[in-house]
């Protein structure tokens, strides 16, 4: 009697482990699938949050559309000879803050078009763009100038200052100044003046001293040009990082 127990015993452990040897391989083959989708998880789901949480979104740029008008009201020859000549324009400028700052000033990328060229024009210009008789005529066009900056200081105060320079080429229905000139002409603009705070999303700008000068650049053997004395006054509308209320 004393050795049947251990029999027993040992007979009922051999029953138990063939019936959990089955279970027992499974779990040995599935062991490395679970330790890589551990290590994956430990690896991948901790970086997931980390960026979510430490990378902030970058605010909006500020932007602003500016709708303008500018007529000229005298000439001074710097970079041309013509004069007599007057001209006014009608258009949108487009704003960017994407330099940052310079000179203590908002340093922004600035282009425009001008769909509304007016040129009046003298009657019976020499070659260089002189009128030799009296009466006007008016010559119609259009401008694109795509490459520009602005330097605006006291961003946000009540009244702005800024200098701009903006570049690009304007075209007319005939030839301009000079019946030996071209249709196609080189634009060179720069202003100065003052933008002054109405509400969140408006400003109001008045640039009272600006140069609007166009030439040929001698594509043709003769460069008829003009500069002229412009006022212009926009009205100023920011798309974009609007500041609060004033």
């Amino acid at each position: 009697m004393r050795n049947l127990v251990p029999l027993r015993s040992s007979r009922e452990f051999a029953r138990i482990s063939r019936r959990l040897l089955p279970v027992l391989a499974i779990c040995g083959c599935l062991q490395p699938c679970w330790s890589q989708a551990s290590s994956d998880a430990a690896s991948v789901t901790p970086a997931v949050f980390i960026t979510r949480a430490t990378v902030p979104a970058k605010p909006p740029l500020e932007s602003e559309l500016i709708y303008e008008a500018a007529a000229s009201y005298g000439h001074y020859k710097i970079f041309a000879s013509g004069s007599g000549d007057f001209l006014y324009t009608a258009g949108m400028e487009y704003d960017l803050n994407c330099w940052g700052r310079l000179l203590g000033a908002r340093f922004d990328y600035a282009g425009e078009i001008l769909p509304l060229v007016l040129l009046k024009q003298g009657n019976k210009p020499d070659i260089w763009g002189t009128p030799q008789a009296p009466g006007y005529h008016m010559v119609s066009g259009l401008a694109v100038s795509p490459i520009g900056f602005r330097l605006l200081w006291r961003d946000g105060k009540e009244w702005m200052p800024y200098l701009e320079g903006k570049y690009g080429m304007i075209g007319f229905t005939e030839k301009a100044l000079s019946n030996r000139a071209t249709y196609e002409n080189f634009s060179m603009q720069s202003a100065l003046g003052v933008k002054l705070a109405l509400r969140s999303r408006y400003d109001l700008r008045l640039g009272l001293f600006s140069d609007f000068h166009f030439s040929d650049a001698f594509i043709v053997p003769v460069n008829p040009g003009l500069d002229v004395m412009n006022a212009n006054l926009g009205l100023v509308y920011h798309l974009r990082g609007a500041r609060a209320p004033r």
